[in-house]
């Protein structure tokens, strides 16, 4: 049909989300509907063309396990991988006594009742029955094979058939794809901006910027969505990477400055994690921060590709172990790849929390290397080496964990690599023995030393690469030693009259502060416009220099969904890694939506949303 050729030219996310409604949408009458038992999330897997084993289901289902959702399943579905045809035929043939192409009762029920997840005799019969598709007694493998794939085919195509054919339905019945950390806080009155705003030069704030208000929805479908519908359209302009509003101070080359490094981390999940930073100010002073991604590369013209990734530094006051901090300031302004902020900052302690929209850096569909690399050899006597290829990977993580950027490194940053790529800690006596066999500079281990340390690993394992992969890994690269999952930084903070202290810190609630911050400077620089018939529930559409984030409030006591569609947009990327989808906003609460940015910032490109309230069922 004309919708199924469509649907191959889906994005692979595109698709994969469609595959996913459709088979929600084949056992529950909306996505928004929670699966309340092991059987039901059985169903809808087998109907996406997965066939769980029971030792999954339970990996799935843990003991306590009351519902899931669509968002849940969309999670399970991305790791349980669909059978393939040539994988059963393998398994069958290995049953095949005879080799002649079929298996009898017998021997099926062997297999079925005395091997894996034991099956009892009727449900052996049962499976025979149905698999017995010449009715000689025989199992022809290789027919019901392709019978299984047509039928696992057939499903899917009528799911997705009836799924394109029922607008309504398709309208209704996004799911409620949110983001693994949820970016909500309970809602609170806002507070004034002076409480919480520092003195800024010059004004930074830009509350408005072209946009057109409307309650309508570009996909109208019924009297009581439209009226529950608003439309939010920005015009951006090509080539906005330099502000021209924030001159950089003329006598920053005499300020006392301090340099710290980092790097984002994209985790399984889709959730973007780094350090944090502790920021001590002994006394007020004039401040200039900065923060932009670290190149790596070695040729000049050619930049590491994360070099387009954006960044942001929040600060915040509050204790390290409160998730609901002040937000003093954040670097919304741009100069090419750095952002930056200039102001006056009190004598205090303050906490400076990286951060990244994930537009730029976001899980992709993971091709299949051409060729995975080689991390060590042996020497013609035997002995093992790293590879030129390994080592210069392991050289540029050396740069990256070298946070201080002194060109050594110290018990310190050793330990934030060992708890990123092991969770554990080196100890002062593991230290003690690393110094003695690997080269060390005034009590630090060097470059040499870091690839000594990495070789003695590989001699551990007889060279064995499965552990050395697994450092890789956690540190963003693939198989083809390309970092792809990672985004190195670099934080700079100048100060006219005083030294500042920053320090690197690890914080269990640093996300949740983080999730805080970004929301508050949306809510706070952003003008709030209601849903029309929905007066408690607001939109907050904030425009920077180069990303718009909006936040959508939830002031009543009612758990609500909405539907989001950036159809309308163009030259856009959303954080969400999709341009339709839909958000569950828990009741008093504000979350945040989305961020979108420029797909190419040489062209304009424009934010057109519609956001509309899913009724409930």
């Amino acid at each position: 049909s004309i919708n199924l050729r469509h649907f191959r030219y889906l994005s692979l996310s595109e698709r994969f989300y469609m595959t996913c409604r459709a088979a929600y949408l084949s056992v529950f009458r909306s996505s928004l509907v929670n699966m309340t038992s092991k059987d039901q999330l059985c169903s809808v897997l087998q109907q996406a063309g997965r066939n769980p084993s029971q030792k999954a289901l339970d990996k799935y289902w843990p003991p306590g396990t009351k519902k899931l959702n669509f968002d849940d399943f969309c999670e399970i579905l991305k790791k349980e991988k669909a059978a393939e045809p040539d994988q059963l035929m393998k398994i069958f043939k290995k049953f095949d006594a005879n080799c002649d192409g079929y298996i009898s009762h017998d021997e099926l029920s062997r297999i079925l009742t005395s091997s894996g997840e034991k099956m009892s005799p009727k449900e052996v019969d049962e499976i025979f029955s149905l698999a017995d598709v010449n009715k000689d007694g025989k199992l022809d493998y290789a027919e019901f094979c392709r019978l299984l794939e047509s039928t696992v085919e057939q499903c899917q195509n009528a799911a997705l058939e009836k799924l394109e054919a029922d607008a309504k339905l398709k309208r209704q019945n996004f799911g409620n794809q949110m983001d693994n950390s949820p970016q909500s806080l309970e809602f609170q009155p806002e507070r004034p901006a002076s409480e919480t705003q520092p003195r800024t030069e010059p004004e930074t704030t830009q509350r408005k910027g072209m946009i057109q208000d409307s309650r309508s929805s570009s996909r109208p479908s019924s009297a009581r969505s439209r009226r529950s519908s608003l439309s939010t359209a920005i015009n951006m302009g090509a080539g906005s990477t330099k502000s021209g509003r924030l001159a950089e101070p003329k006598s920053l080359q005499d300020w006392h400055h301090t340099l710290m490094r980092g790097c984002f981390y994209l985790e399984e999940d889709g959730t973007i994690v780094s350090l944090q930073y502790r920021l001590i100010i002994p006394e007020t002073t004039s401040v200039y921060l900065t923060i932009r991604p670290l190149n790596l590369s070695p040729i000049p013209d050619k930049p590491s590709p994360w070099m387009c990734v954006d960044s942001a530094l929040y600060v915040v006051m509050g204790n390290e172990t409160k998730e609901d901090s002040n937000l003093v300031c954040f670097t919304e302004l741009r100069d090419k790849e750095r952002f930056l902020w200039r102001g006056e900052l009190n004598a205090g302690s303050y906490l400076l929390l990286p951060f990244t929209t994930g537009c730029r850096l976001m899980k992709r569909t993971r091709k299949t290397a051409t060729k995975t690399a080689q991390l060590v050899n042996r020497t013609q006597s035997g002995e093992l080496e790293l590879t030129k290829e390994f080592q210069a990977a392991l050289s540029d993580i050396f740069e990256v964990i070298d946070l201080d950027g002194s060109g050594l490194l110290s018990l310190e940053e050793y330990n934030f690599f060992e708890q990123r790529t092991s969770g554990e800690k080196c100890d002062e006596d593991a230290w003690a023995i690393c110094k003695e066999n690997f080269d060390t500079r005034k009590n630090e281990l060097t470059r040499q030393g870091f690839l000594e340390l990495n070789l003695m690993e590989a001699n551990d394992r007889e060279g064995d690469p499965r552990d050395l992969w697994l450092t890789l890994e956690a540190m963003g690269y693939n198989r083809s030693l390309e970092m792809v999952e990672a985004c190195p930084f670099v934080i700079a903070v100048y100060c006219e009259d005083v030294k500042a202290t920053l320090q690197a810190v690890h914080l269990d609630s640093g996300i949740k502060m983080l999730n805080s911050a970004v929301q508050r400077s949306i809510t706070s620089k952003a003008e709030a416009r209601s849903l029309k018939g929905h007066e408690n529930v607001l939109v907050y559409t904030y425009k920077g220099e180069s990303r718009i984030s909006s936040v959508i409030a939830n002031k009543s006591n009612q758990k609500l969904t909405v539907h989001i569609n950036n159809e309308q947009s163009k030259n856009c990327v959303s954080s969400r890694g999709m341009s339709v989808f839909a958000v569950e906003v828990p009741a008093r609460t504000k979350m945040v939506c989305q961020h979108v940015m420029a797909l190419n910032e040489q062209q304009e490109w424009t934010y057109n949303c519609v956001e509309t309230i899913i009724p409930s069922l």
